[in-house]
């Protein structure tokens, strides 16, 4: 993805310690070092919209909606893991991202996505992502590749970290008023490292929600 960071103050009143990889048109200056993420790993129970989904049964897993339109494609290119925590945590990951994007494109960080798959400084991450994008004007469309992933499991079974890469070189920004696609050059700013810290819902129901979120950014070993 095409990223422009956001500026310096608005990324202070967001939070401090927030990676921001914002979709923009091209020039990006974003540090080599990992950005951390959070610190809390509570939990937050998810709560359903208000309104109906018409979506396929396929976009609603654990009953909640994270179909996105067909120009906005994430690919998870990535093997099930044997440990059924690892595997499931690895699925709610995916759907993390999904509501990130759900949320750009419906234009808010109040969906019902984000409150299932996300909590605490996880929250944060995917309400900042979102917000990047709105005060832009931008939505996202092309492909965004995740890959490379391994998982491990905390000795208390409830949290697992999954780590991978991504691969934004065919996912750009777009301009939402005039539908102009803004497309940079591709560099090593496409690539990133993610370690996705998730700890499972206390329910019962084997949801898992992203808890924090790690960053290595102009990752070289993704490319």
């Amino acid at each position: 993805m095409k990223r422009r960071p956001l500026p310096v103050a608005a990324a202070l009143a967001a939070t401090a310690a927030l990676l921001l990889t914002a979709c923009g048109s091209g020039d990006d200056e974003s540090s080599d070092d990992d950005k951390i993420v959070g610190a809390d790993q509570g939990t937050e129970k998810p709560t359903k919209s208000a309104e109906p989904s018409g979506a396929p049964a396929e976009d609603k897993p654990d009953g909640v909606d994270v179909s996105l339109p067909k120009d906005m494609n994430l690919v998870f290119d990535w093997d099930k893991p044997e440990d059924k925590n690892e595997a499931a945590a690895m699925a709610d990951t995916a759907n993390f991202f999904r509501a990130i994007y759900r949320g750009v494109d419906k234009r808010t960080t109040k969906d019902a996505a984000l409150a299932a798959y996300s909590t605490g400084d996880g929250l944060k991450y995917a309400k900042t992502q979102i917000d990047v994008r709105l005060e832009g004007g931008w939505t996202a469309t092309g492909t965004r590749r995740h890959y490379q992933a391994t998982t491990r499991s905390a000795s208390n079974g409830n949290s697992v970290e999954v780590a991978f890469c991504v691969d934004s070189s065919k996912f750009y920004s777009k301009e939402v008023k005039t539908g102009k696609v803004l497309k940079g050059t591709p560099s090593i700013t496409d690539f990133d490292y993610f370690k996705i810290i998730m700890v499972k819902l206390p329910t019962g129901d084997a949801l898992w929600q992203a808890s924090k979120v790690y960053v290595e950014t102009k990752a070289a070993k993704c490319q």
